[in-house]
């Protein structure tokens, strides 16, 4: 087991070359401005905005170049995940203000990583919107079916979801990470893809858990971004590995790739599902965090908010 999670670790390397000239993967490193930018709509009444504040962790080194926010606010953590999170209150003069965050990033492609003590079963537990229980025990059982290695039986689990689901953002119900309405619709976005995956392994025992941000494009070098990009990792022989099964679904080439590494062209904003954070939003936890949460008396508005970049050096 051992010498399959060093497999991924020295493949690194040869998988680099060897994906270099695919679309949409930076190798090594990347260095890019980010900007994160609201336009607050009309505001009526009682309002408040929780809104990611990205940080600094061993794959990527952030430096906030500029916080425009033109409203009084204060910086929080959620309880579990130790996310930054802005909450501001916006009154009705500040109806129309826009908030910019400007980050520099230096960000290195991810693999398999030493989880460095922590508790890993609190990865085993269910979500609201990712359940364990034994209709994904039974679909993970039979994915897994002879495989007895937690790395082999998270490839299993991986490939049944690259074949099972279909990406397709049309209709309704997909984009909130729901794991049971992936496994019922059998399509959706990057957050429906991982969330099956995350209930698939919970259910037999392997931890595993969400972070979301965005893609940097690599085919140009500055621009808007389209939005949010999730991704999941699992917990095997005491590391995590990286997965992105939504872009290993678009991308097939790459699927061996994209299980065991996120490429450097990344940017995490937060980790973790069901955030609870003091203020709490009426609606209850956090889903997950990458768009801000806008909630006016009691209902969650939706602000104008763009991402864009500017790779650094180009």
């Amino acid at each position: 087991m051992r010498l399959l999670i060093g497999t991924i670790f020295m493949l690194a390397g040869v998988l680099a070359v060897s994906a270099a000239n695919e679309p949409g993967i930076i190798k090594g490193s990347d260095q890019f401005e980010f900007v994160y930018r609201v336009k607050l709509p009309e505001i009526k009444g009682d309002a408040c905005v929780w809104i990611p504040l990205a940080k600094t962790d061993a794959f990527q080194t952030v430096t906030a170049e500029e916080l425009s926010i033109p409203i009084k606010w204060e910086k929080v953590q959620d309880r579990d995940y130790g996310n930054d999170i802005c909450v501001l209150h916006p009154q009705s003069a500040d109806s129309g203000k826009t908030i910019e965050l400007r980050y520099g990033v230096v960000r290195r492609e991810k693999a398999a990583y030493s989880a460095s003590g922590e508790d890993t079963s609190r990865y085993l537990r269910p979500e609201k919107l990712v359940p364990v229980n034994e209709t994904f025990k039974t679909l993970a059982l039979d994915a897994t079916a002879g495989k007895t290695a937690d790395l082999e039986r998270a490839k299993a689990l991986y490939d049944h979801v690259v074949r099972r689901m279909r990406y397709d953002k049309s209709g309704t119900g997909w984009g909130r990470g729901d794991a049971v309405y992936a496994c019922d619709a059998r399509t959706g976005n990057c957050s429906d893809f991982h969330a099956y995956f995350i209930a698939l392994a919970r259910s037999v025992g392997i931890p595993a858990r969400f972070a979301i941000g965005a893609t940097i494009p690599a085919d140009k070098n500055a621009g808007a971004i389209e939005g949010y990009h999730c991704w999941a990792e699992f917990f095997a022989d005491g590391s995590w590995v990286p997965v992105d099964i939504s872009e290993a679904w678009k991308n097939p080439k790459l699927a061996d790739y994209y299980f065991g590494h996120n490429p450097a062209n990344r940017f995490e904003l937060t980790k973790g599902r069901d955030l609870i954070v003091d203020p709490a939003p009426a609606s209850g936890p956090i889903n997950f965090l990458a768009y801000p949460l806008l909630e006016m008396n009691g209902e969650v508005v939706k602000p104008e908010t763009t991402f864009s970049f500017r790779r650094i050096g180009s």
